[in-house]
């Protein structure tokens, strides 16, 4: 058999791999978060009919004769390029920036994928709506805190959870008459929001004192509420009328009798009042508790943080998504449903939040586009094509160089 036949037989069978790649990359041209895969071939050994030798006194070296033996497939790698982001409209969707993936969790075995459609399953736990993989991360203590250290586990939404805040600072605004007599007072009202997110009216009192510039000011309570430890209870005023000091003026709200925690050191800002010749008036413009309200709705930053929405204006971390970053991505093996799993050579999964090392942040409403080029695949077609009509003329040429040894004898 000639060796040109063997050559061109084995170029042949792996122009065909290259186009099967090809053809596969045109396919997910559109599959999200899709990863092109590149072919690249290698020649075989090669038949010595002379070797080398080295120069002498006489005459120069000589080249080896060696004659090629084909070609075979040298390998097929997956190409990790950022894919585009395409703008959904579904806050729920999410696509990475960077080199991180997702990690999801079917039984016992964990995948990873750039694939970031995500809902909410049955159970309240985020999934992969086409795999029904679990998304994991970490779940925030009742502070907010998450812990990134621990292993990742299941994220869930707290649906219909009630959540409420206690009021730790009250504004006021307005003015204290100047010509207001020793021991006249001004009352004003503190709401207040306790622990377990029911309101409370209490009552804030100034009492000008024998300075021009001074007044003094005392808190009282309703029934269920006791006011202890008030601190810089004389405030001041500078020449131009404008608050002078304390800097900080704080209360103790303890002794609740529906349950709620004690309130420690909640301030009072009065750094907007005045002392003008007009008449007094104040009141609270701001406080920051908030009545209890459900959780509703949830969002998703750019660093991961998974954001409860809840029913009376409140908003606090729920959770966190872990991403997924690998020494070797290329290593990795494709599992088919967008999936992706470690081998031997793509190294461990170092797991951690968006936004550390290499692993990238996350866009909320994106999906990441396949990073197919298509005018390359095209080209890599032609090349394909090409490529194989060569060799097949070779294997014709071949079998008319065999033919015509079969027609010496006739």
């Amino acid at each position: 058999m000639l060796r040109s036949m063997a050559s061109a037989i084995s170029a042949l069978r792996n122009h065909q791999t290259f186009m099967d790649v090809v053809s596969t990359n045109i396919a997910n041209v559109n599959t999200t978060g899709y990863k092109a895969s590149r072919v690249t071939f290698q020649d075989v050994m090669s038949q010595t009919l002379s070797s080398a030798s080295a120069p002498t006194d006489t005459v120069g070296g000589i080249n080896p004769v060696q004659v090629g033996l084909g070609m075979r497939l040298g390998g097929i790698d997956t190409i990790f390029t950022q894919g585009n982001p395409r703008a959904t409209g579904q806050p729920r969707d999410l696509a990475i920036q960077g080199d991180g993936f997702f990690v999801l969790q079917q039984g016992d075995t964990t995948y990873y994928s750039r694939d970031g459609v995500v809902d909410v399953g049955t159970d309240n736990t985020l999934v992969n709506p086409t795999t029904g993989m679990r998304l994991m991360g970490w779940m925030a203590d009742t502070t907010g805190a998450i812990n990134t250290g621990l292993p990742t586990g299941a994220i869930t939404i707290p649906y219909g959870t009630g959540e409420a805040r206690a009021t730790t600072e009250v504004t006021y605004q307005g003015n204290l008459d100047v010509e207001a007599e020793a021991t006249d007072t001004v009352e004003a009202t503190i709401p207040v929001y306790d622990s377990l997110g029911e309101i409370h009216a209490l009552t804030l009192t100034f009492t000008k004192t024998a300075n021009d510039r001074e007044w003094t000011w005392a808190v009282t309570a309703p029934a269920g509420v006791t006011v202890a430890n008030p601190t810089g209870t004389t405030i001041a005023f500078d020449s131009a009328g404008a608050y002078s000091t304390p800097a900080t003026t704080t209360i103790d709200l303890t002794g609740f009798t529906n349950g709620a925690a004690n309130m420690t050191g909640v301030v009072l800002d009065f750094s907007s009042l005045t002392q003008l010749a007009q008449a007094s008036e104040v009141g609270a413009t701001n406080q920051d508790g908030l009545s209890a309200g459900t959780l509703i709705d949830f969002s998703v930053n750019e660093f991961g943080e998974v954001l409860g929405l809840y029913s009376n204006g409140m908003s606090r971390t729920v959770a966190q998504i872990a991403l997924a970053s690998f020494n070797n991505p290329a290593g990795m093996l494709r599992m088919g449903q967008n999936l992706f799993f470690p081998s031997p050579n793509s190294g461990t999964a170092s797991v951690g939040a968006p936004g550390e090392g290499s692993r990238g942040r996350v866009w909320s409403g994106y999906l990441e586009m396949s990073n197919v080029d298509l005018a390359r695949e095209f080209t890599d077609m032609i090349i394909a094509q090409r490529g194989f009509q060569a060799n097949s003329r070779v294997v014709t040429t071949s079998d008319e160089i065999l033919q015509e040894l079969v027609n010496l004898k006739r």
